[in-house]
């Protein structure tokens, strides 16, 4: 107790115990949390009322993995893909480099010249970093390609430990650290992932690991980032849920009893059961500063936390974009569907066909009148996605018009107004089909095709 740092919390002004009290517990059998995950049943969630407090960092950031597990859910990217992708994320990430870095696999001659080609640009942001098993021989692939950080797989649960790795606790903790020291013996920082944390003995096992690994970057004057990975999707965000399915119990416990700085921590969430993307908030605002995200959540399974989701996150919590370029998710969105060949869902948020159109017939009146009724905020500005309203039977000339004009970008004097004859003639197709008893709204697919029709019997 008397070795014991008190310091001065800088958020709350008190002083403060360093509570570093959790030393390794070496379970004979592994403590999988039946409670909470029984595997024929639907899995729990479950609550004791402890509640910690908001810790949000000075800065925040995000973190892409688009090219990682991005990739192990889907064809590869070919190198000038990757490029291109890169070039786009920094472009996203502005002049503060708010996506701070993107990681890469090293494995294949294909992913190595990606590296290198990435490395080649000689941007500051997104630093390129790799992604390695917890292996010396993984290990001598960064060693080669002078990477200045790498991921590491440090896996962390005892469904992990004991039945994947067939280790105990102590053996995985070993070996893990073995791996990290001969990292840091070369200069190259490492980011050790624990996989399925939310699964993990966060007391038992996880901290007292962070805090060896603290010590060995104390000893070596190099940085160990901590990426808490909710590898299955367990983790929740209710205030007073426990552990280990707690996202800021594990954030909190890391900071506190783990001695790992903010700057430090990332989170990496999956989508399983819906909650990626306010698990990736929730980490933020309970003190990490990072969140690992992959474009449009493309990743293992359900995927990852969308990348373009956590750049509005990020605004909405700051107040402020911080210099992001958001037309660049457009452009990113048009890429992958035109050149990529990705099927983006049509409800996506930000990104899908149909995020910001309009269908029903009372909320186009709505929004002819004004946008702001039935718009999320100005698409056009922030996406180059002017609002659209689908056309139906209550659309009218004026509703027609509207949608050719988003629909096309028609401006100033390419605009069509509702006298325009090309409007008119759809009005009158629009009008025939619910006379013959049509319900639904007339698709775009639909209007092109009629569009086409009319300007072709107009020459």
């Amino acid at each position: 107790m008397e070795n014991r740092k008190v310091f001065m919390n800088p958020h709350n002004n008190l002083l403060q115990l360093e509570e570093h009290l959790y030393p390794l517990v070496d379970v004979e059998q592994p403590n999988v949390f039946r409670n909470l995950f029984p595997y024929d049943e639907v899995p729990k969630i479950a609550f004791n009322d402890r509640i910690v407090p908001h810790n949000f960092p000075d800065e925040i950031w995000i973190t892409d993995t688009t090219f990682r597990d991005g990739q192990q859910s889907r064809a590869p990217y070919t190198t000038e893909q990757i490029v291109t992708i890169f070039d786009y994320l920094h472009r996203l990430g502005g002049p503060k480099g708010i996506i701070r870095q993107s990681e890469f696999f090293l494995y294949s001659k294909k992913d190595r010249d990606a590296v290198y080609k990435c490395m080649e640009r000689g941007y500051e942001f997104p630093e390129v970093t790799s992604w390695i098993r917890a292996s010396k021989k993984d290990f001598e692939l960064v060693k080669e390609i002078g990477m200045k950080e790498t991921g590491i797989l440090v896996s962390c649960s005892d469904y992990h430990i004991f039945y994947k790795m067939k280790m105990t606790r102590r053996e995985a903790m070993n070996h893990y650290l073995s791996v990290v020291r001969e990292c840091l013996e070369t200069g190259v920082a490492p980011r050790c992932h624990l996989e399925d944390i939310t699964r993990s003995d966060i007391h038992g096992f996880v901290i007292p690991f962070c805090l060896e690994l603290m010590k060995l970057g104390e000893q070596y004057g190099i940085p160990v980032k901590i990426r808490a990975c909710d590898t299955m999707g367990y983790g929740v965000n209710f205030s007073g849920a426990v552990i280990p399915r707690s996202v800021q119990g594990i954030i909190y416990g890391l900071l506190t009893h783990g001695g790992v700085p903010s700057n430090m921590i990332e989170w990496h969430g999956h989508n399983d059961f819906y909650k990626a993307v306010t698990n990736s908030t929730t980490a933020w605002l309970y003190g990490a500063c990072g969140v690992n995200c992959s474009l449009f959540g493309i990743g293992e399974r359900t995927g990852n936390t969308p990348l373009e989701a956590m750049v509005f996150e990020y605004a909405q919590l700051k107040g402020s974009l911080d210099g992001m370029d958001t037309t660049v998710i457009t452009e990113l969105a048009d890429y992958f569907t035109n050149e990529i060949g990705y099927n983006i869902p049509h409800r996506t948020p930000f990104v899908g066909k149909n995020f910001n159109v309009t269908r029903a017939g009372i909320h186009a009146d709505g929004l002819l009148k004004n946008e702001e009724i039935y718009n999320i905020f100005d698409t056009e500005k922030f996406l180059n996605r002017p609002v659209l309203v689908s056309v139906s039977n209550t659309s009218g000339l004026a509703g027609i018009a509207h949608w050719m004009n988003a629909y096309f970008k028609l401006k100033g004097k390419d605009a069509v107004d509702k006298s325009n004859p090309v409007v008119v003639k759809v009005k009158e197709w629009v009008d025939k089909e619910y006379e013959d008893g049509r319900v639904t709204v007339i698709t775009d697919e639909e209007l092109i095709t009629v569009i086409n029709g009319v300007k072709e019997a107009l020459k």
